[in-house]
């Protein structure tokens, strides 16, 4: 028994009708476009399309599921009609025509070789389950349509139950005992990290790690014992990311109910028993990839007036695959990890069959099954295709072959043994699930079929067997096509819209760090201009402006959706702001607050309204108080009889002197603090002599070579992690950051115990250790670390004071020769005097001797005060 949710109070067979009539109406569409856009498209074809939907139409009519398609198309129609984007498909229901003519799906499943059997099997008759994603922004409001519907009493979200794990056990009878956090926590960690999604269990924790082990059996033994007894019980229910449940009749009348915090009715039941009491599951799932790839397309619209139609693209765009084959990947969907993109680039994908097989093959068992070098050899001719049997070359062709997706073993198993699709579902469960007894009854079947065919009895048994295997790795081909077309739109608005979509990329990214840094590099390698943020240009996403990304005001730290948006509107309404008391005036103290204008000045985005940040960030307090005071005096109810009410107070005029801007380093840091990187310079191009000297290499050229070997590599700490060893001892891994590129860094104890304190600051390093560079990744195992002010004390011979004829005063010559006989050294000093005609360079020398000095990071900052710029180096 179930509980089909009906579309409207007709009949099931009145929605057997309907369903019909809107699919054949919806295939004719389809042609239409087809007879337009396929240059293969012939009268025949048109032909086998309808004969296909008349098929899936007469058995879904006998599983009496009529109700459940209008149901699905209706509110995945609704949502594509009122702007929330939907995915093209996701799962088996992909493999329906039925499905693609009521406009659920978008993958043509004729032209992909999908099975409707494969979704829905007339020999084995279960309830249809169409997963659907949505744009994250969009997906609530599909689900409160779908409640207005069919009514808030049949309508409701799953609930999930979390269950204790090893960690959460310790902590929770630690609490329990009354033992302190502190205490239990440091036990917790014993436990070893998940492996392969899969935490770890108490006892194999123990047997794992020596000092868990000794604990369990001294102090903490009845910590221990409690909390194994306790591992594996539910411990509190929470609602399921997806699941929504729809049914005929009220829900009450069949399952339990309950609120969660929100308020939402959900389930007592958990997803399989919803499922087993005949209730029907719809998964509404939220994909951020749609969301970027509906804001890549209004940002196309908006800079270049063009309305871009993913779908009516050819799907063998030969500047897509070009890209994907170089590599290009960050931000393509599912193609961006280290280890699939290099396997892209092995693999040269120039097709889209291409692409849909490598979603299918980078799964773990194909991977080690060696499937992986068999499709790229066989692809770029290095290896022969052959086949046990002429037959299974229609089948396997496009895949070179090898098998691949579960829907060719039901097509083998049609075309060799004579099974119908529906029998040959069956026997592909069999082969997955491995049920031995099951196994050898179709093993006498597929082979009784195959000599039916005129194949021998010892050939048959051997594509069984060869099927068998397969189908251990065998992947669900609807899926794969589905999920590739999401890929395939992605990877082609950055080939041809490169700069809308990584503007797009960062807007929806710009809560983790390590991504827009990841992005912003991706731009710099693309020669994409990217512009720092600006309360006078600023959106509060990121924007495009003249083929350039501008950083977008909500991605600075400290501020959220809220103060961005109420800058943006201020300056909308009021025009842009003057001065830096203007626009915190004008934004107003209800929308900012001091810390929010000090990630504003320190980020560079008050630099177009005010004369230096140093100078801004001094006077926030007293700003930000007459703000205060005037927003008071707006917003009181009285007001003088020779004014206005609605009169806007004037800003108040700073006061003066100006302060000069901090040094860079500072500069640079504090921009760094407010934004999570560098963008208006790096640390590293005022030592780019030093480096030199150092004898030390970019991260690009540590990537390129392509080999290990001792290096020593200069850049600046991110993204450092502190992780402790199954022995519990304290390691650190980071990216070391350089003017060009990245590079993941190792600290193992032994080092880290050494250079901790080095890892926790700010400024540039140089990292020496050993490349560890394979096929896949290429990282850096650090054996020591060096600040590089320490390595420039000890490589440098030579300062070079850079200058240009303009900036050279009486009062600054002075100034100059001060700050450097304040402070003697051993290193010489020379002058280089860049003009218009050319430059010349001279020693600096007092009394005929030569000017030497330390070579300090005090001395540059110092000089750099007195010239407004870094002018000193060192090598």
């Amino acid at each position: 028994t179930h509980y089909m949710p009906r579309f409207s109070e007709r009949s099931e067979d009145e929605h057997m009708e309907l369903m019909a009539s809107l699919c054949r109406e919806g295939l004719e569409r389809r042609i239409l476009l087809m007879a337009e856009r396929d240059p293969e498209y012939t009268p025949a074809l048109a032909v086998s399309y309808r004969e296909r939907l008349e098929a899936e139409i007469s058995m879904i009519g006998k599983m009496g599921f009529g109700s459940y398609f209008l149901v699905v198309s209706d509110f995945i129609v609704w949502a594509k009609e009122h702007g929330i984007p939907v995915g093209p498909g996701r799962g088996s229901g992909a493999g329906s025509l039925v499905a693609y003519a009521l406009r659920i799906t978008e993958a043509d499943p004729i032209k992909n070789k999908l099975l409707f059997e494969r979704f829905l099997n007339p020999e084995r008759v279960s309830l249809p389950d169409i997963d659907v994603d949505f744009c994250i922004n969009g997906r609530q409001r599909v689900i409160e349509y779908v409640v207005e519907k069919y009514g808030r009493d049949k309508v409701a979200q799953i609930a999930t139950f979390g269950s204790l794990k090893a960690k959460a056990a310790i902590k929770d009878v630690g609490r329990a005992l009354g033992m302190p956090y502190t205490e239990t926590d440091k036990v917790a960690q014993l436990v070893p990290a998940p492996r392969q999604g899969f935490d770890c269990p108490l006892a194999e924790a123990i047997k794992a790690e020596k000092r868990l082990a000794e604990f369990a059996e001294g102090e903490g033994k009845e910590l221990i014992s409690l909390a194994m007894k306790l591992e594996g019980l539910t411990r509190h229910s929470s609602t399921h990311a997806a699941g929504v449940v729809i049914g005929d009749r009220p829900l009450m009348e069949l399952v339990p109910m309950m609120r969660d915090k929100d308020g939402n009715e959900v389930t007592q039941y958990s997803m399989n028993y919803v499922d087993k009491i005949g209730l029907v599951k719809f998964d509404f799932l939220g994909l951020k990839t749609l969301t970027v790839i509906d804001t890549a397309l209004k940002l196309i619209k908006e800079s270049r007036g063009i309305d871009v139609d993913l779908y009516a693209v050819s799907l063998e765009d030969p500047a897509t695959y070009a890209m994907i084959a170089s590599g290009n990947t960050t931000g393509v969907f599912q193609l961006e990890s280290g280890g699939i993109t290099e396997m892209t680039i092995r693999l040269k994908p120039n097709c889209f069959d291409d692409l849909v097989a490598i979603l299918a093959l980078y799964r773990p068992g194909r991977l080690d099954s060696g499937m992986v070098e068999h499709y790229i050899n066989r692809k770029h001719g290095r290896e022969p295709i052959s086949y046990l049997h002429p037959l299974m070359g229609g089948v396997l062709s496009d895949t070179y072959g090898i098998i691949i997706y579960q829907e060719q073993i039901m097509q083998l198993s049609r075309e060799l043994g004579g099974y119908s699709l529906g029998d040959a579902d069956l026997l592909r469960r069999a082969m997955g699930k491995k049920n031995p007894e099951e196994m050898a009854k179709q093993g006498v079947r597929f082979i009784e079929g195959c000599k039916a065919n005129g194949i021998e009895e010892s050939l048959a048994r051997e594509i069984f067997d060869q099927m068998e295997t397969f189908a251990r790795y065998g992947f669900n081909r609807s899926h794969s096509v589905a999920y590739a077309m999401v890929s395939f739109q992605t990877a082609y608005l950055k080939a041809h819209f490169g700069v809308e979509f990584m503007a797009a990329l960062m807007s929806h990214e710009l809560d983790d760090t390590d991504k827009v840094l990841k992005n912003i590099n991706d731009c710099r390698k693309l020669k994409i201009q990217f512009l720092p943020p600006d309360v006078n240009s600023s959106q509060a996403l990121f924007s495009v402006r003249d083929s350039a990304i501008r950083y977008g005001l909500e991605a600075i730290r400290g501020l959220g959706e809220k103060a961005a948006q109420a800058m943006v509107n201020a300056r909308t309404e009021g025009g842009p702001f003057t001065s830096f008391e203007d626009f915190v005036s004008r934004v107003g103290a209800s929308s900012l607050n001091k810390r929010v204008i000090e990630s504003l000045v320190k980020s560079g985005a008050c630099d177009s309204i005010g004369p230096s940040r140093r100078d801004m960030f001094e006077r926030i307090e007293e700003v930000f108080k007459n703000a205060q005071g005037a927003q008071r005096e707006r917003e009181s109810p009285q007001f003088s009889l020779f004014e206005l009410p609605d009169k806007q107070l004037p800003a108040p005029t700073r006061r003066s002197p100006v302060l000069p801007e901090w040094p860079s380093n500072q500069r640079l840091s504090f921009e760094r603090e407010a934004l999570g990187f560098y963008i208006s310079g790096h640390p590293l191009e005022r030592f780019k002599s030093e480096l030199r000297s150092a004898g030390t290499i970019s991260t690009e050229d540590l990537k390129a070579r392509g080999k290990g070997g001792e290096v020593k590599v200069g850049g600046v700490i991110t993204a450092l992690k502190l992780k402790n060893t199954k022995k519990g001892d304290r390691y650190a891994s980071f990216i070391l950051e350089d003017y060009v590129s990245t590079v993941e860094a190792l600290v193992w104890p032994d080092t880290y115990s050494k250079v901790s304190s080095i890892l926790e600051g700010q400024d540039p390093v140089v990292v020496s250790g050993r490349a560890d560079i394979s096929d896949e990744r290429c990282s850096l195992i650090v054996e020591s670390i060096e600040p590089i002010s320490v390595v420039r004390s000890r490589v440098a011979t030579r300062g070079l004071l850079v200058l240009r004829g303009d900036e050279i005063t009486r009062e600054r010559a002075d100034t100059l020769a001060r700050v450097l006989l304040e402070s003697p050294g051993n290193c010489p000093v020379g002058l280089k005097i860049e003009l218009p005609i050319g430059s010349c360079v001279l020693g600096l020398f007092r009394g005929g001797s030569k000017v030497l000095v330390i070579p300090s990071e005090l001395l540059c900052e110092r000089v750099e005060e007195i010239f407004g710029r870094p002018v000193l180096q060192f090598g």
